[in-house]
């Protein structure tokens, strides 16, 4: 009997709310669709709001499974999804970060605010440390992640990182693109 392939699990940090560019829920949805078509699981901050909830709805839609993470605090103002295949509560927002991470293969990052911005470095300096090699996508949606690109290269050219900080992540235009890379990444 063939040995079942192991479900793969994708983290998604993003917006908690969902931006003034309609096209970034756009991709929202179609990442979320990708996620359930490739038969990959969502996992995602828990959120019923912004980028994050457009994301869960349209996997959920698809027939993805869902796994959310969400601090008691912020059950109430992102609405906490109560409908998920699993629902982990944690005490606060490292918790939260560590417990998305750790249930995940790869690490995608869209349109989102500070919280997005905390997530991403957060992975990035464990990459740049030595602590994990998952694979982490900017999926730079209408060039709204160039401004943080553009930054990471004056950091580098200022001396304050090596050039090798830019090659822990890569930036992907678009959901069919970052669908490719991580099709490449988790086979």
């Amino acid at each position: 009997m063939p040995m079942a392939r192991a479900l793969r699990s994708i983290c998604v940090f993003c917006g908690a709310r969902p931006g003034l560019n309609p096209a970034h829920v756009t991709v929202a949805r179609a990442l979320g669709t990708a996620i359930a078509a490739e038969g990959w699981r969502l996992v995602f901050g828990a959120g019923d709001v912004g980028l994050m909830g457009e994301v869960a709805r349209a996997a959920q839609t698809a027939g993805a499974p869902t796994f959310g993470v969400i601090p008691t605090h912020l059950m109430g103002a992102e609405r906490g999804k109560h409908d998920l295949s699993q629902l982990v509560i944690t005490e606060d927002m490292h918790e939260r970060k560590k417990v998305m991470f750790i249930n995940s293969d790869a690490i995608v990052v869209l349109p989102g605010g500070a919280g997005s911005l905390d997530e991403f470095f957060e992975v990035l300096t464990w990459a740049q440390i030595g602590l994990h090699r998952k694979p982490i996508y900017l999926l730079n949606s209408e060039g709204y992640w160039n401004p943080l690109i553009a930054l990471l290269d004056h950091i580098v050219a200022e001396g304050f990182a090596d050039p090798s900080v830019k090659g822990f992540f890569t930036a992907v235009p678009d959901v069919p693109a970052l669908t490719n890379a991580l099709r490449t990444a988790l086979s």
